[in-house]
């Protein structure tokens, strides 16, 4: 799998294509851009670039509805008093 379908796979369960879809646009260059050059200092800039627009998409993912480690914790907290 290339770093471009993984970026693709990443914003994708993020949700946040609908919110910044011109950043999501931009990461997913960014990741072809690195999976088409060989070149070390090229590679690295791309990455550095790429890690930074993926820090701005993770910011701007909507709030997950559950999954989280408070809900974990609740959920146990109810099996326990359930059972």
């Amino acid at each position: 799998m290339s770093t471009a379908d993984k970026i693709r796979e990443e914003i994708e369960q993020l949700g946040v294509e609908a919110v910044s879809p011109g950043m999501a646009a931009v990461a997913i260059k960014l990741a072809e851009a690195l999976d088409s050059t060989d070149a070390p200092t090229s590679q690295a800039v791309v990455a550095r670039e790429l890690g930074a627009a993926m820090k701005v998409l993770r910011a701007n993912a909507p709030i997950g509805e559950e999954g989280d480690a408070v809900d974990d914790l609740a959920a146990r907290r109810e099996k326990r008093r359930g059972a």
